[in-house]
Protein backbone atom coordinates (compact mmCIF):
# COMPACT_ATOMS: atom_id res chain seq x y z
CA UNK A 1 0.00 0.00 0.00
CA UNK A 2 1.12 3.64 -0.75
CA UNK A 3 2.43 4.92 2.76
CA UNK A 4 1.39 8.12 2.07
CA UNK A 5 -2.10 6.38 1.23
CA UNK A 6 -1.57 4.33 4.70
CA UNK A 7 -0.41 7.46 6.81
CA UNK A 8 -3.98 9.21 6.21
CA UNK A 9 -5.76 6.30 6.84
CA UNK A 10 -3.69 5.68 10.51
CA UNK A 11 -4.37 9.19 11.31
CA UNK A 12 -8.00 9.16 10.48
CA UNK A 13 -8.25 5.94 12.75
CA UNK A 14 -6.31 7.32 15.59
CA UNK A 15 -8.58 10.69 15.64
CA UNK A 16 -11.95 8.46 15.56
CA UNK A 17 -9.94 5.84 18.48
CA UNK A 18 -9.58 8.73 20.60
CA UNK A 19 -12.98 9.74 20.78
CA UNK A 20 -14.08 6.71 21.41
CA UNK A 21 -11.71 5.67 24.34
CA UNK A 22 -12.86 8.95 25.69
CA UNK A 23 -16.76 8.21 25.49
CA UNK A 24 -15.32 5.08 27.24
CA UNK A 25 -14.84 7.80 30.30
CA UNK A 26 -10.65 7.50 30.22
CA UNK A 27 -9.02 10.32 31.29
CA UNK A 28 -8.82 12.87 27.94
CA UNK A 29 -4.76 14.43 28.63
CA UNK A 30 -3.57 10.42 29.24
CA UNK A 31 -5.82 9.40 26.29
CA UNK A 32 -4.72 12.03 23.69
CA UNK A 33 -1.13 11.03 24.32
CA UNK A 34 -1.32 7.30 25.06
CA UNK A 35 -3.77 6.28 21.71
CA UNK A 36 -1.13 8.89 19.62
CA UNK A 37 1.76 7.64 21.09
CA UNK A 38 0.47 3.34 20.31
CA UNK A 39 -0.38 4.98 16.58
CA UNK A 40 3.24 6.24 16.48
CA UNK A 41 4.46 2.89 17.62
CA UNK A 42 2.32 1.20 14.66
CA UNK A 43 2.93 4.11 11.87
CA UNK A 44 6.76 3.14 12.81
CA UNK A 45 6.47 -0.41 12.06
CA UNK A 46 4.87 0.59 8.74
CA UNK A 47 7.75 3.13 8.17
CA UNK A 48 5.60 6.27 8.27
CA UNK A 49 6.72 7.92 10.73
CA UNK A 50 9.84 8.48 12.26
CA UNK A 51 9.77 8.43 15.98
CA UNK A 52 12.88 10.83 16.33
CA UNK A 53 10.34 13.41 15.80
CA UNK A 54 9.11 12.64 19.37
CA UNK A 55 12.17 14.91 20.05
CA UNK A 56 9.93 17.75 19.05
CA UNK A 57 8.13 17.42 22.14
CA UNK A 58 10.96 18.90 24.70
CA UNK A 59 10.88 22.26 22.99
CA UNK A 60 7.56 22.80 22.61
CA UNK A 61 6.95 21.89 25.90
CA UNK A 62 9.41 24.36 27.03
CA UNK A 63 8.23 26.24 25.00
CA UNK A 64 4.56 26.86 26.61
CA UNK A 65 6.03 26.87 29.91
CA UNK A 66 8.30 29.87 29.25
CA UNK A 67 5.52 31.27 26.76
CA UNK A 68 4.76 35.17 28.72
CA UNK A 69 1.12 34.71 26.73
CA UNK A 70 0.10 31.90 28.58
CA UNK A 71 1.45 32.88 31.92
CA UNK A 72 -2.25 35.13 32.19
CA UNK A 73 -3.88 32.13 32.05
CA UNK A 74 -3.38 31.17 35.73
CA UNK A 75 -3.23 35.11 36.64
CA UNK A 76 -6.90 35.17 35.49
CA UNK A 77 -8.04 31.84 36.88
CA UNK A 78 -6.23 33.19 40.14
CA UNK A 79 -8.62 36.38 40.02
CA UNK A 80 -12.15 34.66 39.41
CA UNK A 81 -11.34 32.53 41.90
CA UNK A 82 -10.54 35.39 44.51
CA UNK A 83 -13.40 37.48 43.26
CA UNK A 84 -15.43 34.07 44.06
CA UNK A 85 -14.46 34.51 47.80
CA UNK A 86 -14.83 37.77 47.97
CA UNK A 87 -18.94 37.48 47.61
CA UNK A 88 -18.81 40.53 45.03
CA UNK A 89 -21.03 37.84 42.72
CA UNK A 90 -23.49 37.34 45.99
CA UNK A 91 -24.07 40.94 46.60
CA UNK A 92 -24.73 41.71 42.35
CA UNK A 93 -27.34 39.13 42.24
CA UNK A 94 -29.36 40.27 45.61
CA UNK A 95 -28.97 44.33 44.63
CA UNK A 96 -30.29 43.58 40.75
CA UNK A 97 -32.88 41.22 41.81
CA UNK A 98 -34.25 43.89 43.80
CA UNK A 99 -33.87 46.66 41.01
CA UNK A 100 -35.83 44.17 38.30
CA UNK A 101 -37.83 42.21 40.49
CA UNK A 102 -41.19 44.07 39.79
CA UNK A 103 -40.80 42.94 36.39
CA UNK A 104 -42.01 39.48 35.04
CA UNK A 105 -38.81 38.21 33.95
CA UNK A 106 -36.91 40.43 36.24
CA UNK A 107 -35.07 37.47 38.59
CA UNK A 108 -33.85 35.86 34.92
CA UNK A 109 -32.57 39.36 33.74
CA UNK A 110 -30.81 40.28 36.59
CA UNK A 111 -29.42 37.26 36.01
CA UNK A 112 -28.40 37.52 32.79
CA UNK A 113 -26.87 40.82 33.54
CA UNK A 114 -25.01 39.51 36.71
CA UNK A 115 -23.81 36.82 34.45
CA UNK A 116 -21.72 39.41 31.82
CA UNK A 117 -20.56 41.52 34.30
CA UNK A 118 -19.20 38.29 36.06
CA UNK A 119 -17.60 36.98 32.45
CA UNK A 120 -15.85 40.42 31.76
CA UNK A 121 -14.17 40.41 35.49
CA UNK A 122 -13.69 36.64 36.78
CA UNK A 123 -14.41 34.47 33.29
CA UNK A 124 -14.60 31.56 36.25
CA UNK A 125 -17.67 29.12 34.49
CA UNK A 126 -17.68 26.89 37.41
CA UNK A 127 -17.79 29.91 39.97
CA UNK A 128 -20.14 31.97 38.44
CA UNK A 129 -22.81 28.79 37.81
CA UNK A 130 -22.41 27.42 41.37
CA UNK A 131 -22.60 31.12 42.81
CA UNK A 132 -25.80 31.97 40.61
CA UNK A 133 -26.92 28.22 41.24
CA UNK A 134 -27.21 28.84 45.43
CA UNK A 135 -28.44 32.36 45.37
CA UNK A 136 -30.92 33.05 41.68
CA UNK A 137 -32.18 29.24 41.85
CA UNK A 138 -34.25 29.03 45.19
CA UNK A 139 -35.49 32.91 45.04
CA UNK A 140 -36.68 32.19 41.36
CA UNK A 141 -38.76 28.85 42.17
CA UNK A 142 -40.10 30.42 45.62
CA UNK A 143 -41.36 33.44 42.91
CA UNK A 144 -43.22 30.56 41.07
CA UNK A 145 -40.58 30.28 37.96
CA UNK A 146 -40.55 27.39 35.73
CA UNK A 147 -37.52 25.09 36.95
CA UNK A 148 -36.71 24.68 33.11
CA UNK A 149 -36.90 27.99 32.64
CA UNK A 150 -34.81 29.14 35.77
CA UNK A 151 -32.37 26.39 35.25
CA UNK A 152 -31.36 27.34 31.64
CA UNK A 153 -31.07 30.92 32.59
CA UNK A 154 -28.32 30.07 35.02
CA UNK A 155 -26.50 27.96 33.35
CA UNK A 156 -25.95 30.14 30.04
CA UNK A 157 -25.73 33.74 31.92
CA UNK A 158 -23.00 31.23 33.45
CA UNK A 159 -21.42 29.81 30.65
CA UNK A 160 -20.74 33.86 28.95
CA UNK A 161 -17.51 33.88 30.54
CA UNK A 162 -16.23 31.63 27.77
CA UNK A 163 -16.83 34.47 24.71
CA UNK A 164 -16.93 38.01 27.21
CA UNK A 165 -13.33 38.84 27.64
CA UNK A 166 -10.88 37.96 29.64
CA UNK A 167 -11.10 34.50 28.58
CA UNK A 168 -8.57 31.79 28.91
CA UNK A 169 -10.32 29.91 25.81
CA UNK A 170 -9.25 33.09 23.98
CA UNK A 171 -5.95 32.88 25.51
CA UNK A 172 -4.80 29.82 24.52
CA UNK A 173 -6.61 30.32 20.90
CA UNK A 174 -4.81 33.69 20.40
CA UNK A 175 -1.82 32.28 21.02
CA UNK A 176 -2.06 29.12 19.01
CA UNK A 177 -4.29 31.53 15.71
CA UNK A 178 -0.95 33.87 15.97
CA UNK A 179 1.75 30.76 15.20
CA UNK A 180 -0.49 29.16 12.63
CA UNK A 181 -1.50 32.43 11.11
CA UNK A 182 2.27 33.42 10.86
CA UNK A 183 3.43 29.82 9.10
CA UNK A 184 0.62 30.02 6.86
CA UNK A 185 1.40 33.67 5.46
CA UNK A 186 5.12 32.85 5.84
CA UNK A 187 4.46 29.75 3.51
CA UNK A 188 2.16 31.75 1.10
CA UNK A 189 5.65 34.57 0.65
CA UNK A 190 4.84 36.78 2.61
CA UNK A 191 7.45 37.23 5.60
CA UNK A 192 5.71 40.29 7.21
CA UNK A 193 2.86 39.03 8.20
CA UNK A 194 0.42 40.76 10.22
CA UNK A 195 0.21 39.82 13.79
CA UNK A 196 -2.55 38.65 15.47
CA UNK A 197 -2.71 38.92 19.06
CA UNK A 198 -5.00 37.84 22.12
CA UNK A 199 -5.80 41.61 22.38
CA UNK A 200 -6.87 41.07 18.73
CA UNK A 201 -9.65 38.11 19.86
CA UNK A 202 -10.54 40.11 23.27
CA UNK A 203 -11.30 43.37 21.01
CA UNK A 204 -13.47 40.77 18.23
CA UNK A 205 -14.99 39.08 21.21
CA UNK A 206 -16.92 42.04 22.36
CA UNK A 207 -19.72 42.56 20.46
CA UNK A 208 -20.21 38.89 20.02
CA UNK A 209 -20.46 38.55 23.63
CA UNK A 210 -22.80 41.50 24.29
CA UNK A 211 -25.16 39.65 20.96
CA UNK A 212 -25.36 36.83 23.44
CA UNK A 213 -26.33 39.24 25.89
CA UNK A 214 -28.83 40.41 23.95
CA UNK A 215 -30.45 37.58 22.77
CA UNK A 216 -30.53 35.80 26.15
CA UNK A 217 -32.16 39.25 27.56
CA UNK A 218 -34.79 39.20 24.14
CA UNK A 219 -35.47 35.68 25.19
CA UNK A 220 -36.70 36.67 28.75
CA UNK A 221 -38.70 39.28 27.56
CA UNK A 222 -40.02 36.91 25.16
CA UNK A 223 -41.35 34.92 27.47
CA UNK A 224 -42.01 37.27 29.96
CA UNK A 225 -44.93 38.88 26.90
CA UNK A 226 -46.09 35.45 25.94
CA UNK A 227 -45.66 32.55 28.93
CA UNK A 228 -45.92 35.39 32.06
CA UNK A 229 -46.34 32.57 34.74
CA UNK A 230 -43.21 31.10 33.18
CA UNK A 231 -41.51 33.91 34.99
CA UNK A 232 -43.73 36.11 37.34
CA UNK A 233 -42.64 39.30 39.44
CA UNK A 234 -41.24 39.43 42.40
CA UNK A 235 -42.47 42.72 44.28
CA UNK A 236 -39.50 44.33 46.33
CA UNK A 237 -40.71 45.49 49.45
CA UNK A 238 -41.00 49.36 50.55
CA UNK A 239 -38.75 48.90 53.35
CA UNK A 240 -35.84 47.46 50.52
CA UNK A 241 -36.19 50.06 48.04
CA UNK A 242 -34.94 53.09 50.20
CA UNK A 243 -31.36 52.14 50.24
CA UNK A 244 -31.68 50.31 46.85
CA UNK A 245 -29.99 53.65 44.54
CA UNK A 246 -26.66 53.14 46.79
CA UNK A 247 -26.72 49.74 46.86
CA UNK A 248 -26.96 49.60 42.91
CA UNK A 249 -23.93 52.21 42.90
CA UNK A 250 -22.13 49.42 45.47
CA UNK A 251 -22.58 46.37 43.82
CA UNK A 252 -21.75 47.99 40.44
CA UNK A 253 -18.86 49.93 40.78
CA UNK A 254 -16.37 47.48 41.94
CA UNK A 255 -16.20 44.59 39.26
CA UNK A 256 -16.99 47.62 36.69
CA UNK A 257 -13.64 49.15 38.10
CA UNK A 258 -11.44 45.92 37.90
CA UNK A 259 -13.38 45.27 34.19
CA UNK A 260 -11.98 49.10 33.34
CA UNK A 261 -8.26 48.21 34.25
CA UNK A 262 -8.24 44.73 33.20
CA UNK A 263 -10.39 44.80 29.60
CA UNK A 264 -9.25 49.11 29.09
CA UNK A 265 -5.40 48.56 29.67
CA UNK A 266 -5.42 45.35 27.18
CA UNK A 267 -7.58 47.24 24.06
CA UNK A 268 -6.11 50.59 25.10
CA UNK A 269 -2.04 49.27 24.30
CA UNK A 270 -1.20 50.24 27.76
CA UNK A 271 -0.67 46.64 29.34
CA UNK A 272 -0.09 43.13 27.14
CA UNK A 273 -2.68 40.24 28.51
CA UNK A 274 -0.30 38.77 30.96
CA UNK A 275 0.44 42.44 32.70
CA UNK A 276 -3.47 42.84 32.79
CA UNK A 277 -3.82 39.80 34.45
CA UNK A 278 -1.45 40.62 36.82
CA UNK A 279 -3.52 44.18 38.01
CA UNK A 280 -6.53 42.08 37.95
CA UNK A 281 -5.27 39.50 40.31
CA UNK A 282 -3.64 42.27 42.59
CA UNK A 283 -7.35 43.82 42.18
CA UNK A 284 -9.31 41.49 43.04
CA UNK A 285 -7.19 40.69 46.35
CA UNK A 286 -7.30 44.32 46.97
CA UNK A 287 -11.47 43.72 46.54
CA UNK A 288 -11.34 40.95 48.92
CA UNK A 289 -9.48 43.08 51.27
CA UNK A 290 -12.14 45.90 51.75
CA UNK A 291 -14.46 43.48 51.99
CA UNK A 292 -12.79 42.39 55.21
CA UNK A 293 -12.53 39.15 53.40
CA UNK A 294 -8.68 38.61 52.76
CA UNK A 295 -6.85 36.28 54.97
CA UNK A 296 -4.23 33.81 54.55
CA UNK A 297 -6.66 30.94 54.20
CA UNK A 298 -8.29 32.60 51.21
CA UNK A 299 -5.52 33.00 49.60
CA UNK A 300 -3.92 29.37 50.22
CA UNK A 301 -7.77 28.18 49.19
CA UNK A 302 -7.73 30.27 45.81
CA UNK A 303 -4.18 29.67 45.11
CA UNK A 304 -4.73 25.76 45.49
CA UNK A 305 -7.99 26.12 43.04
CA UNK A 306 -5.62 27.74 40.58
CA UNK A 307 -3.19 25.51 40.48
CA UNK A 308 -5.54 22.60 39.98
CA UNK A 309 -7.22 24.55 37.04
CA UNK A 310 -4.04 25.45 35.53
CA UNK A 311 -2.68 22.02 35.87
CA UNK A 312 -5.95 20.42 34.24
CA UNK A 313 -6.02 22.46 31.36
CA UNK A 314 -1.78 22.22 30.62
CA UNK A 315 -1.62 18.32 31.13
CA UNK A 316 -4.61 18.29 28.34
CA UNK A 317 -1.98 20.33 26.06
CA UNK A 318 0.58 18.41 26.69
CA UNK A 319 -1.76 15.63 25.86
CA UNK A 320 -2.80 17.62 22.70
CA UNK A 321 0.87 18.35 21.60
CA UNK A 322 1.66 14.47 21.48
CA UNK A 323 -1.58 13.32 19.36
CA UNK A 324 -0.75 17.00 16.59
CA UNK A 325 2.68 15.30 15.82
CA UNK A 326 2.05 12.37 15.13
CA UNK A 327 -1.42 13.38 13.28
CA UNK A 328 0.31 15.80 11.20
CA UNK A 329 3.22 13.78 10.22
CA UNK A 330 1.30 10.75 9.44
CA UNK A 331 -0.11 12.65 6.85
CA UNK A 332 -3.61 13.64 8.61
CA UNK A 333 -2.92 17.24 7.90
CA UNK A 334 -2.79 16.55 4.28
CA UNK A 335 -6.27 14.15 4.54
CA UNK A 336 -8.30 17.21 6.29
CA UNK A 337 -6.85 19.83 3.71
CA UNK A 338 -8.19 17.76 0.98
CA UNK A 339 -11.50 17.28 2.48
CA UNK A 340 -11.99 21.01 3.56
CA UNK A 341 -11.03 21.75 -0.02
CA UNK A 342 -13.40 19.77 -1.50
CA UNK A 343 -16.34 20.21 -0.20
CA UNK A 344 -19.48 22.30 -1.83
CA UNK A 345 -19.80 25.79 -0.70
CA UNK A 346 -16.07 26.60 -0.95
CA UNK A 347 -15.07 28.47 2.22
CA UNK A 348 -18.27 28.97 4.02
CA UNK A 349 -18.68 25.02 2.81
CA UNK A 350 -15.41 23.96 5.16
CA UNK A 351 -15.91 26.77 7.92
CA UNK A 352 -19.84 25.55 8.54
CA UNK A 353 -17.93 21.47 8.63
CA UNK A 354 -16.00 22.47 10.96
CA UNK A 355 -18.41 24.14 13.11
CA UNK A 356 -20.31 21.54 13.15
CA UNK A 357 -17.75 18.91 13.84
CA UNK A 358 -16.59 20.98 16.78
CA UNK A 359 -20.54 21.50 17.79
CA UNK A 360 -21.01 17.95 18.08
CA UNK A 361 -18.04 17.14 19.91
CA UNK A 362 -18.96 19.60 22.48
CA UNK A 363 -21.69 16.93 23.68
CA UNK A 364 -18.77 14.50 24.32
CA UNK A 365 -15.49 16.73 25.14
CA UNK A 366 -14.68 19.64 27.17
CA UNK A 367 -13.98 23.20 25.41
CA UNK A 368 -10.14 23.17 25.86
CA UNK A 369 -9.75 19.18 24.85
CA UNK A 370 -12.09 20.62 21.43
CA UNK A 371 -9.46 23.45 20.82
CA UNK A 372 -6.26 21.42 21.25
CA UNK A 373 -7.28 18.62 19.25
CA UNK A 374 -9.14 20.67 16.17
CA UNK A 375 -7.53 23.79 15.81
CA UNK A 376 -3.82 22.71 15.14
CA UNK A 377 -5.77 20.34 12.59
CA UNK A 378 -8.39 22.74 10.42
CA UNK A 379 -6.87 26.37 11.54
CA UNK A 380 -4.10 25.82 9.40
CA UNK A 381 -6.15 24.80 6.11
CA UNK A 382 -8.92 27.57 7.18
CA UNK A 383 -6.36 30.41 7.20
CA UNK A 384 -4.64 28.98 3.72
CA UNK A 385 -8.20 29.39 2.46
CA UNK A 386 -8.46 33.11 3.33
CA UNK A 387 -10.42 33.12 6.64
CA UNK A 388 -9.95 35.48 8.40
CA UNK A 389 -7.73 34.59 12.19
CA UNK A 390 -9.80 36.71 14.51
CA UNK A 391 -13.25 36.05 13.03
CA UNK A 392 -12.16 32.76 12.82
CA UNK A 393 -10.84 32.83 16.60
CA UNK A 394 -14.21 34.36 18.03
CA UNK A 395 -16.70 32.37 15.95
CA UNK A 396 -15.32 29.17 17.56
CA UNK A 397 -15.18 30.71 20.85
CA UNK A 398 -18.94 31.52 20.80
CA UNK A 399 -19.64 27.63 19.18
CA UNK A 400 -17.80 25.84 22.19
CA UNK A 401 -19.61 28.07 24.84
CA UNK A 402 -22.55 25.82 23.82
CA UNK A 403 -20.14 22.55 24.81
CA UNK A 404 -20.83 23.55 28.61
CA UNK A 405 -24.72 23.55 28.18
CA UNK A 406 -24.82 20.09 25.76
CA UNK A 407 -25.69 16.84 27.63
CA UNK A 408 -24.82 14.49 28.47
CA UNK A 409 -20.64 16.21 29.35
CA UNK A 410 -22.05 19.86 29.55
CA UNK A 411 -20.34 21.22 32.44
CA UNK A 412 -22.95 23.83 33.62
CA UNK A 413 -25.00 21.50 33.73
CA UNK A 414 -22.97 18.96 36.27
CA UNK A 415 -21.92 22.33 38.21
CA UNK A 416 -25.77 23.58 38.61
CA UNK A 417 -26.74 19.71 38.98
CA UNK A 418 -24.72 19.84 42.05
CA UNK A 419 -26.55 22.46 44.10
CA UNK A 420 -29.95 22.40 42.77
CA UNK A 421 -32.32 21.42 45.22
CA UNK A 422 -34.01 17.83 44.90
CA UNK A 423 -37.66 19.19 43.40
CA UNK A 424 -35.20 20.17 40.05
CA UNK A 425 -34.62 17.02 38.17
CA UNK A 426 -31.46 16.48 36.23
CA UNK A 427 -34.11 16.00 33.13
CA UNK A 428 -35.11 19.71 33.59
CA UNK A 429 -32.15 21.43 33.70
CA UNK A 430 -31.01 19.54 30.29
CA UNK A 431 -34.43 20.67 28.59
CA UNK A 432 -33.88 23.96 30.04
CA UNK A 433 -31.44 24.91 28.26
CA UNK A 434 -32.65 23.55 24.88
CA UNK A 435 -33.58 26.94 23.91
CA UNK A 436 -30.55 29.04 25.01
CA UNK A 437 -28.45 26.37 22.62
CA UNK A 438 -30.73 27.50 20.06
CA UNK A 439 -29.85 31.28 20.61
CA UNK A 440 -26.20 30.47 20.88
CA UNK A 441 -26.49 28.80 16.69
CA UNK A 442 -28.67 31.92 15.92
CA UNK A 443 -25.75 34.17 17.24
CA UNK A 444 -23.29 31.96 14.95
CA UNK A 445 -25.59 32.39 12.11
CA UNK A 446 -25.59 36.34 12.17
CA UNK A 447 -21.83 36.66 12.86
CA UNK A 448 -21.87 34.27 9.34
CA UNK A 449 -24.27 36.43 7.63
CA UNK A 450 -22.34 39.95 9.17
CA UNK A 451 -18.53 39.01 10.38
CA UNK A 452 -17.55 42.78 11.11
CA UNK A 453 -18.96 42.19 14.46
CA UNK A 454 -16.15 40.16 15.11
CA UNK A 455 -13.30 41.93 12.77
CA UNK A 456 -13.97 46.02 13.06
CA UNK A 457 -13.62 46.57 16.63
CA UNK A 458 -9.46 45.16 16.33
CA UNK A 459 -8.99 46.85 13.05
CA UNK A 460 -10.94 50.01 14.84
CA UNK A 461 -8.52 50.10 17.70
CA UNK A 462 -5.59 48.68 16.16
CA UNK A 463 -5.64 50.77 12.85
Amino acid sequence: MDPVLLGEILSGLMFFGIIGFLMLGFPVAFTLAGVSLMFGLVGMSFGVFDPSNFGALANRYLGFMTNEVLVAVPLFIFMGVMLERSKIAEQLLLTMGKLFGNMRGGLGISVIIVGALLAASTGVVGATVVTMGLISLPAMLRAGYDPKLACGVICASGTLGQIIPPSTVLIFMGDMLAGINAQVQMAKGNFAPTPVSVGDLFAGAIFPGLLLVGLYLAWMIVKAIFSPESCPATPVPPEEKKDLAREVVVALVPPLALIAAVLGSILGGIATPTEAASVGAVGAMLLAALRWRLSFRVVREAAISTATITSMVFIILFGASVFSIVFRLMGGDNLVHEFLSNLPGGVTGAVIVVMAIMFLLGFILDTFEIIFIVIPITAPILLNLGVDPIWLGVIVGVNLQTSFLTPPFGFALFYLRGVAPNSVTTGMIYRGVVPFVMLQILALAIMFMVPGIATWLPKWIYS
